[in-house]
């Protein structure tokens, strides 16, 4: 849904994509629910009760994010993503970066138990929604592995090490920021030298309908 430009009358610092991008897509819109941890990254609350996450702190993050994530080996990271829309974009981030990943229903003990036929033991884990992917979060604080993740206004962040403020419930603005995050842990690496190298678009980062998916279920039972 688009929303009207006064709604965020700010210029981005250094920004990885115009403004529009990041507002076409969504990626400032919280929702009605905000967490005192999550305060500092929120722009505005509208009046209907709506927050409005601060774009230049997502732009800033994103950044800083891909720095970090560029200092692991590909095979020590991570990625999880448990809500629909993330799951597309997640695995599609993951394969760029060579990470490895979990998509969908983490299997608890994955980073907790050896016997666990699952059993990986990152450096780094990178998740998508906190409450959704709780389980991978709790096993990480246990093996003392490092968590970024994207954080919406509502989300609590006590066991996030680095919180990515974005709204990571839209399937637009997840497939801008896991795309953003792909590209710029690429050019950290030195893989690519510029954004023109980079061999993929946001579009197809971004997840199908839940109404596709139910559909694409539905004939396959056929």
């Amino acid at each position: 849904m688009r929303r009207k430009k006064e709604e965020y009358n700010v210029s981005l610092e250094k920004p990885l994509v115009p403004l529009e991008k990041y507002l076409e897509a969504g990626a400032h819109i919280g929702s009605k629910f905000k967490s005192g941890m999550m305060r500092k990254f929120i722009y505005k609350c509208r009046n209907d009760g709506l927050c409005v996450l601060d774009v230049n702190a997502l732009n800033a993050r994103i950044k800083t994010a891909a720095k970090m994530i560029a200092r692991y080996d590909p095979k020590d990271v991570l990625v999880v993503a448990g809500r629909v829309y993330a799951q597309k974009p997640a695995k599609k981030f993951a394969e760029k970066i060579g990470a490895k990943y979990v998509i969908g229903r983490f299997i608890p003990g994955t980073l907790t138990n050896p016997q666990n036929e699952n059993f990986v033991e990152p450096e780094l884990l990178i998740t998508a929604d906190p409450p959704v992917d709780k389980q991978a979060i709790k096993e990480a604080v246990k093996a003392k592995i490092p968590v970024i993740s994207l954080c919406d206004t509502s989300n609590l962040t006590k066991n996030i090490d680095f919180v990515i403020p974005v709204n990571n419930k839209g399937k637009k603005s997840l497939a801008l920021v896991y795309y953003l995050l792909a590209r710029e842990v690429l050019k950290e690496r030195g893989v690519i030298k510029s954004d023109k190298e980079f061999d993929a678009t946001s579009e197809e980062f971004e997840a199908k309908t839940l109404k596709s998916v139910i559909e694409k279920k539905k004939g396959r039972r056929r």
